[in-house]
């Protein structure tokens, strides 16, 4: 009974989270650890923690109750929270669970000091560290004391800020049991934190260590600012100490206090560098235990550390796996597609297979290893030069690591290379070379070409099942590269790009006038996603003369909702509308380069609200219209340009080069967003096929649910269905470990990953470099970030991380993270846009130049540094925001 309640720290290893917590668990792994010195103690294990909780069986009710509250309801949670809490802490310890802990402190020494810790099951994880969130007792003396304690650390399972925090990571309260870690006091000369990779850029070859005086609460209390040393290389390579004028310090009696420093050392480093560079081998000796990087309490007693507990970081963005020991360059793909949100297995590993170029995961984002084509100089220019253009603050982070001069070679020249992108273009001086004609027969080729293969697609599936189905798919891929790879498509994309930018240095350098391509390509033909978003006003137009529809779609929340739509005066009309918009573009969605996200074609009523606004803020007609009104402005444009031109020495030369120019912008400009739709379309059709696939393995009982195969790679899924047949018998494993175990702890994993930011360049060494724009000719305050469609507009900003949230006024700014091709619905009702993701060509700067809106993308934190609802000013021209009273 006693071993029941009661476990030795001896006896525990990191394996036991579930019956000794995650901090129990941890310090039990490390007390196993060669030269690791960990204070003596036992854990009071979880199973006196529900035999607690069955003595009050009201908790179970309050639980449910928490269960249903809504996490916003902060006084909600508040007030449920303290009631179990009370309750909780209001239970007689029974018996032989205080006899268990009693006897153990007479084993060790009932007199002792001793720290009383709370040890959550979701406590110290790899995806969540919890750190902080239940409550620790130190300098607690007798055993009424600890008795005491004990029940505090198991009530503070529930304290406002542990339910919260479980609650944004997905955890249940009812699935969580605490044990209680009693530990011996040790009374330090010196305490604090060491990181084992810096916490901040995440690079895992540089330690940081936290220092001061007395006990380490004190730092972490923020009751005084430590020394902070940073380690790298065995060599303490930077220190900052500060001036500690309080330190926490252990009463006899019990308890704590805080207590003045004597002023003669309160400027003294609270550890030597010596002592620092010993610390820090030890914490890479515990490091090397758990598997990846540590944040370690320790303290100094007698020139000795005592490790008191140690979690892992899980912050840290994960780094791409390496088969060597090579220092490597990553550049994100999510920053390039505008989907930075983690992709789940299927998805990233079916992007992989239909990529053009290999790429790495890493936190569920893919990454490309760009260090071979850096370490040639001349593949390195043509590497900078698409980056900046795409996006300056890649530039800026990949040039950041290239001037440290030891961390990519330079290697000779072998051949150009290409980027990861398509090829880069030489600056440009003259007219490009025009290796293709400017016939807008050329782009009508491209599409039909992309038709066929698509229909062609959609006709071979139809009757592929089982491994044949995963055996098409695999050629299907390379059908699939081979059309984005077409040379005739390459360099329609790269004529229009080449076009715009020849536009804009050129206007520039004769005219003085930034950005003059922005107007020029306004209205340009054959742009499916700009199509797209005024395809969904003639929709509204259909909508808006049947005010019961209206009604009817302002309350749609079941997907079924076009089933009832017949019932209704006009529904038969709006049904048929929204069917044909969804046949056209009901393959897309939000985050879309991730075929596990739902297509619209699947859940419809994501675009209810865009179709509401636009029955609201526009009158019948208004798409055709405001096509027509952008394509006489940039004919206009044209001529005004033209004009001024000629007027200008040699301006008929400029003057007929410009209007080639214009020309061939407006020819091909619009197909740069052709291969992207053909993409997902095929898209659409993989995953209808691998659905009904995973429908046949949960009729044969192999997952539980059909969504579970979005957790699986493409390769995973592939061996399941080779080893299921149809029948529930496995005839080989498929995985290193049984599917619903590897699923769940991909579930796990996903969630983790929702709570990182990827960066846009990754070092192999874990640092997560950001660029910088280094600009001084913006006002003191404004946002800075890149211009990619011309004008200033002033307006109330509307912060939307979700399409299916927006509800827009005409007139609002549009401020979110990124906006793939799916947020162009939004557009047509926006005065202007502002995103943390993009650049010059990215889908969200190509569609607002062609609905004329004022944008500025790659704006740092922009969703929490503009307030929705503020006033704020737009400057797509010289790209800054001005944040208004």
């Amino acid at each position: 009974m006693i071993k029941q309640y009661v476990w030795d720290l001896q006896e525990i290893d990191e394996t036991q989270t579930a019956v000794v917590g995650g901090k129990g668990a941890h310090l039990g792994g490390l007390s196993r650890i060669e030269g690791v010195r960990v204070p003596g103690g036992f854990c009071v294990t979880t199973n006196a923690f529900r035999r607690i909780m069955e003595e009050a069986p009201s908790i179970a009710d309050r639980l449910d109750e928490l269960s249903r509250l809504n996490p916003d309801d902060r006084e909600a949670v508040r007030t449920l929270s303290a009631r179990i809490r009370e309750a909780i802490e209001g239970i007689t310890i029974p018996g032989d669970i205080a006899t268990a802990i009693t006897r153990e402190l007479a084993r060790i020494g009932a007199e002792a000091a001793y720290a009383v810790r709370s040890s959550a099951t979701a406590e110290d994880l790899p995806t969540a560290s919890f750190a902080g969130q239940q409550d620790t007792y130190l300098n607690v003396v007798g055993e009424t004391a600890i008795l005491r304690h004990t029940s505090r650390c198991w009530a503070s399972l529930f304290t406002e800020r542990a339910v919260t925090y479980r609650r944004r990571n997905g955890i249940d309260d009812r699935t969580v049991d605490m044990a209680v870690v009693v530990q011996r006091m040790v009374f330090p000369h010196a305490a604090g934190v060491l990181f084992t990779a810096d916490p901040v850029t995440g690079n895992r070859k540089v330690a940081t260590v936290d220092a001061g005086f007395g006990l380490g609460e004190a730092l972490v209390s923020g009751l005084v600012n430590p020394d902070v040393f940073t380690v790298r290389d065995g060599e303490v390579v930077s220190k900052t100490i500060a001036a500690k004028q309080r330190a926490l310090h252990a009463l006899p009696d019990g308890g704590t206090r805080e207590v003045a420093i004597d002023p003669r050392q309160q400027e003294q480093p609270a550890l030597t560098d010596e002592q620092v560079v010993r610390l820090v081998q030890l914490g890479r000796r515990i490091e090397a235990h758990f598997g990846r990087p540590q944040d370690i309490e320790w303290c100094l007693v007698d020139d000795g550390f005592e490790i008191v507990q140690s979690r892992p970081i899980t912050t840290l963005f994960p780094i791409p796996e390496a088969d060597d020991q090579e220092n490597h360059l990553y550049v994100s793909v999510g920053h390039q597609q505008m989907m930075t949100d983690p992709m789940k297995p299927l998805g990233f590993s079916m992007w992989q297979l239909t990529a053009m170029v290999p790429m790495q995961e890493a936190g569920g984002r893919l990454f490309v290893d760009v260090t071979r084509r850096l370490a040639s100089p001349a593949s390195r220019a043509a590497l900078l030069d698409i980056m900046g253009k795409g996006d300056p603050l890649v530039r800026d982070a990949l040039e950041t690591v290239l001037d440290r001069d030891d961390f990519v070679p330079t290697l000779p020249d072998t051949s150009p290379g290409a980027p990861p992108t398509g090829r880069a273009s030489a600056p440009i001086a003259s007219p490009p070379e025009n290796p293709i004609e400017t016939d807008p027969a050329v782009v009508t080729e491209l599409i039909e070409r992309s038709q066929v293969s698509i229909a062609a697609l959609e006709r071979d599936i139809r009757t592929k099942t089982g491994p044949a189905l995963f055996d098409f798919l695999l050629e299907a891929f390379e059908e699939h590269k081979r059309v984005l790879s077409d040379p005739l498509s390459m360099q329609a994309i790269m004529a229009g790009m080449e076009a715009t930018w020849w536009l804009n240095d050129k206007l520039q350098d004769w005219l003085g006038e930034k950005n003059a391509a922005d107007t020029l390509t306004l209205s340009a033909p054959d742009n499916v996603t700009s199509e797209m978003g005024l395809a969904l006003m003639d929709v509204a137009d259909v909508i808006r003369p049947y005010p019961e529809v209206v009604t009817f779609l302002q309350g749609v929340e079941d997907e079924g909702f076009l089933d009832d739509l017949a019932k209704l005066a006009g529904g038969t009309e709006a049904r048929e509308a929204i069917e044909a918009y969804l046949d056209r573009y009901g393959m897309r969605c939000v985050g879309e380069i991730d075929i596990t996200r739902p297509r619209w074609h699947e859940r419809p009523t994501t675009l209810v609200p865009a179709i509401l606004d636009n029955v609201r803020n526009f009158e019948p007609g208004a798409a055709a219209r405001r096509f027509e009104q952008g394509r006489q402005k940039a004919l206009k444009k044209e001529q005004d340009v033209l004009s001024r031109l000629r007027t200008l020495p040699d301006g008929d030369r400029k003057a007929d080069e410009t209007k080639r120019m214009i020309d061939r912008v407006r020819t091909f400009i619009g197909y740069r967003e052709y291969p992207k739709y053909g993409i997902i379309s095929r898209y659409f059709v993989y995953k209808q096929a691998l659905m009904e696939e995973a429908e046949r393995l949960v009729r044969a009982k192999v997952l539980p649910e059909k969504e579970d195969v979005f957790f699986l790679t493409f390769q995973e899924l592939h061996a399941v269905v080779r080893s299921n047949q149809g029948d529930g018998q496995s005839t080989r494993e498929p995985a290193r470990q049984p599917i619903p175990q590897l699923i769940r702890e991909r579930k796990d994993a996903f969630r983790s990953y929702q709570a990182l930011t990827p960066p846009r360049v990754l070092t192999s060494d874990g640092e997560a470099v950001s660029g910088a724009y280094r600009r001084d000719d913006v006002p003191a305050g404004a946002l800075i970030g890149l211009p990619v469609s011309a004008g200033t507009i002033e307006g109330r900003a509307r912060v939307i991380l979700d399409m299916g949230d927006a509800d827009l006024e005409a007139g609002d700014i549009l401020v979110t993270t990124f906006t793939d091709p799916s947020w162009s619905p939004l557009f047509v009702g926006i005065a202007g846009l502002v995103t943390e993701v993009g650049g010059l060509m990215t889908h969200g700067a190509v569609i607002a130049r062609e609905y004329g809106l004022p944008a500025v993308v790659g704006v740092e934190q922009a969703t929490r540094l503009i307030r929705d609802g503020q006033r704020i000013r737009v400057h797509g021209t010289d790209g800054y925001i001005e944040l208004l009273p």
